[in-house]
């Protein structure tokens, strides 16, 4: 890494980011991901858009399969975002396991239960980004709202609560 890419790492470490997991069902298995980027892009129609690395499987699935789910966690799944997050990690629903959760009735995709919020989305666009693939989504609905629990987010590398 180039002492550029360095700094401009440590730059955007200074910004905190809703964690969530992104998961997508693609025939008999489940795939998924940790992502520090879902974000609203417009309310009429209603569309999120996150970020995936393009070199992962996970994108690679999303470009076959339209619909998917993203589970925003809140402040304790932080070993739920961990395990999403582990490199060569197994299916979506080892990752799951023990982990209250269910399928979207919308994408079929697993959703995190117990978190601050879920939606199920269908991609509209992608937009190559330099290493990284951008979907972005309409919403097909919200699953679940809880404003009482505290976002988990990530700044500086790790995982914090919003006090």
């Amino acid at each position: 890494m180039s002492s550029e890419e360095g700094l401009f790492t440590q730059a955007m470490a200074q910004v905190a980011a809703a964690v969530g997991v992104v998961t997508v069902k693609e025939g008999r298995d489940d795939v998924g991901a940790t992502v520090a980027t879902l974000m609203s892009v417009s309310l009429d129609p209603p569309l999120v858009l996150v970020s995936l690395t393009s070199e992962g499987y996970p994108a690679e699935v999303m470009l076959r399969n339209d619909r998917w789910a993203a589970s925003l966690l809140s402040d304790g799944q932080q070993a739920i975002a961990s395990r999403f997050a582990t490199p060569g990690r197994p299916s979506a629903r080892l990752l799951v396991a023990g982990v209250p959760h269910h399928r979207g009735a919308r994408s079929e995709a697993l959703i995190v239960d117990g978190g601050v919020t879920a939606i199920e989305a269908e991609t509209t666009q992608v937009v190559p980004a330099g290493d990284h693939t951008l979907f972005i989504g309409e919403v097909l609905a919200v699953d679940y709202v809880d404003a009482a629990k505290a976002p988990l987010v990530r700044l500086r590398a790790r995982y914090r609560p919003v006090p």
